[in-house]
């Protein structure tokens, strides 16, 4: 059987992943949007099959079961948080992420150091408001999960997760509202990809695009930004979520290995595809356009830059850490002649493929009273 090889602009509507014209001609045409619809085009499956068929599953549902946590009594919320200080001394390592000399000549190559506290301030708020967005889609397609996956025992763990998911956004909105006075509304590119998840009948996909990307890609920037960070509150709070997302991150590996051992190349190629898009709309709206547009910025004039700066390219290569690896677990990397295999390594992200994929380290990142795991990044 011939394998359909569609091309970039088919897949993300441009040919080069780096177009920038292309990158920012996403925007968000109504920032005041209150609800947003998606059709899910979704079956609910019953199942009257309630034997224990994976044992796998059972066992990320009793940890899932013995590690809730109250996200009203188990985080310090009256920790004072002086943002201003914070952030300027994690500036230049997470919120900024910025070598000033790489952008010469350009507007911001006349900024003064107040102007750069404020863009970090912004650039921190903006960074947590994604998260929260995230966190909300995650919230969604996880109900979906517990809807449309045929398998009792991930039912089970899946409606674990949407109080998990629940809980992350209650404290990421809490921390936004209270810490940081207001946040800034999702990131379009963000909003394109959890309508595709969400939109796409097949429960599978569902799974690959949160479980695997989205919540891959969360788990190595909470680890990131929990890692750089010196504000206490926050570095607790990261360090909660983090347990349960490695636990889902590890559901979403645990139950596509399954399936994916099973799938002809056809089926593959389509969730190779579903894979390069994610990836790339995930790098594309860690650009945070919005923030540069606030300060006065025409994002055409740095964006290039950004995608070019060495300190920049480690945060946005370190974020697909935990997505290559699993990603090779799943055979997707080198199915149909490797070809996710060659779109990661145009990204420059292939050289994470040899970590340790999630199905097998979400244990490190347990809670522990009172410790914290040695390596949770």
């Amino acid at each position: 059987m011939t394998i359909t090889h569609r091309d970039n602009d088919a897949i993300l509507g441009r040919d080069d992943v780096d177009d920038i014209e292309a990158i920012l001609s996403v925007t968000n045409s109504d920032v005041d949007e209150i609800q947003h619809i998606v059709a899910d085009n979704a079956d609910a499956i019953f199942t009257w099959d309630y034997s224990l068929a994976r044992p796998h599953l059972r066992k990320l549902y009793e940890k899932a079961k013995v590690g809730q946590w109250n996200s009203t009594t188990d985080l310090p919320w009256d920790t004072e948080v002086d943002l201003e200080k914070v952030v300027t001394e994690d500036q230049s390592a997470i919120s900024a992420g910025l070598s000033p000399d790489h952008y010469d000549g350009t507007i911001i190559e006349k900024w003064d150091d107040k102007q750069w506290l404020q863009f970090g301030l912004d650039n921190r708020r903006w960074t947590l408001s994604q998260f929260l967005h995230g966190e909300q889609g995650a919230l969604l397609c996880t109900a979906k999960i517990t809807e449309t996956v045929p398998w009792y025992d991930a039912k089970l763990y899946a409606s674990t997760q949407v109080m998990d998911e629940a809980r992350h956004v209650e404290v990421f909105a809490r921390y936004i509202d209270e810490k940081l006075e207001g946040g800034f509304q999702v990131n379009a590119h963000l909003r394109l990809l959890l309508d595709d998840i969400i939109n796409d009948s097949r429960w599978d996909m569902t799974y690959l695009g949160m479980q695997v990307m989205v919540e891959g890609l969360a788990l190595a920037a909470f680890g990131f930004m929990h890692q750089l960070t010196s504000e206490p509150l926050l570095k607790q709070l990261l360090r909660y979520v983090m347990s349960d997302e490695a636990r889902h991150v590890a559901f979403g590996v645990l139950s596509l290995k399954e399936v994916y051992d099973g799938m002809t190349d056809a089926e593959m190629k389509d969730r190779q595809e579903f894979a390069f898009e994610a990836a790339v709309r995930m790098r594309d709206r860690f650009l945070a356009q919005e923030v540069w547009e606030k300060h006065g910025v025409n994002p055409k004039d740095v964006v290039p830059l950004i995608l070019t700066d060495p300190t920049r390219d480690l945060f946005q290569t370190m974020l697909f850490s935990k997505i290559v690896p699993n990603c090779k677990k799943l055979g997707l990397l080198d199915r149909n002649d490797q070809w996710l295999r060659r779109r990661f390594e145009e990204m420059n992200v292939i050289q994470f493929e040899d970590l340790e994929d999630t199905g097998e380290e979400y244990v490190k990142f347990a809670l522990d009273e009172g410790d914290e795991p040695a390596n949770i990044t």
